[in-house]
Order: structure tokens, then C-alpha cells, then sequence
């Protein structure tokens, strides 16, 4: 389902591409996320990054995974560059770090129809902006050291 690697911001060493660390998984379209113009709706989109981030973030032994106790959206970028409709589904969906702080952090994507070549032009670009959050204090707290490196692996600079 999920795999690392991508070609965009990819450098060149010696005739080699160096890839950059990327989270890449698929998310199904759901016929309940087409508009009357038959694509995607921007409300289900933002639905279908947070469905996305979740296998990368929140799920198993992943160290971020105390996030899902506590992490709050504090901004959200997106950017059409094309089209997408049902019949693109699954979606690729590319996800690193562009930011990491000490109680944020800010996820980049790159959405490309099922089957697009990882070098073509993503048909979505977003950004997403995390904190962690204390529920029961209701304030952001500081990101561990583990929640820290993990995020780190997945900085691109």
C-alpha cells in the first residue's frame, strides 16, 4: 500500500537522480466525492489528504502515532493544477515534511491520478500545518524527541 520515493525535487548526481524521502499511498475515490462538474470537491479533497496522512502518522508503531490523542489543523494550502475524477482513483498521494518546530510541523502533498508517472506535474499541491495539542490542559505541547526524529526522516530541505 505504501512506499518511499519520488522524482519530483529530485537532484541529479553523476547522470543519477538522488530521490527524496516521500510517504507515498493510494486513497480510493468515493462517487460521494465528485461535484456536479464531475471532480473532485474541494471539501472531499481536504477529506481524502487527512485519509492520506493517516497510515503515515497515526497508525501502529508509528512514534507520531500519539498525535491521534492530540493534534490539531492550524492552516491548510491547496492548489489545483488539474482535474481529478472518479475514474483517477486510487490517488497517489506523495507526503513529506516541509517544516518541523518545536510544537508544529507542515506536511507537503502532491496528488496525481492512479497510474500518473512520479515525474509528471501533480494535479494537487497542498500544505497542511500540525500541532500538537494537550486535550486535557487545551494548550499545544512541545513534540517528543521520538515524534521529533521520526518527522525528521520526512524533512525536505
Amino acid at each position: 500500500m505504501t512506499s518511499v520515493g519520488s522524482v519530483n525535487g529530485l537532484a541529479k548526481t553523476a547522470g543519477t537522480a538522488v530521490l527524496p524521502k516521500r510517504f507515498h499511498t493510494k486513497v480510493d475515490v468515493r462517487w460521494s466525492d465528485m461535484d456536479v462538474f464531475q471532480h473532485i470537491n474541494h471539501a472531499r479533497m481536504v477529506t481524502l489528504l487527512e485519509e492520506a496522512r493517516i497510515p503515515w502518522l497515526f497508525e501502529g508503531d508509528r512514534p507520531t502515532a500519539g498525535l491521534r490523542s492530540g493534534c490539531v489543523l492550524a492552516d491548510l494550502h491547496v492548489r489545483y493544477k488539474g482535474q481529478l475524477r472518479h475514474e483517477d482513483t486510487p490517488l497517489d498521494i506523495a507526503m513529506w515534511v516541509e517544516q518541523l518546530r518545536a510544537v508544529d510541523f507542515t506536511v507537503g502533498y502532491e496528488v496525481r491520478a492512479n497510474g500518473t508517472a512520479l515525474d509528471s506535474p501533480p494535479a494537487v499541491i497542498a500544505t497542511t500545518q500540525l500541532a500538537a495539542f494537550d486535550i486535557d490542559t487545551q494548550r499545544l505541547r512541545r513534540l517528543t524527541d521520538a515524534e521529533r526524529d521520526y518527522l525528521a526522516q520526512w524533512k525536505q530541505d
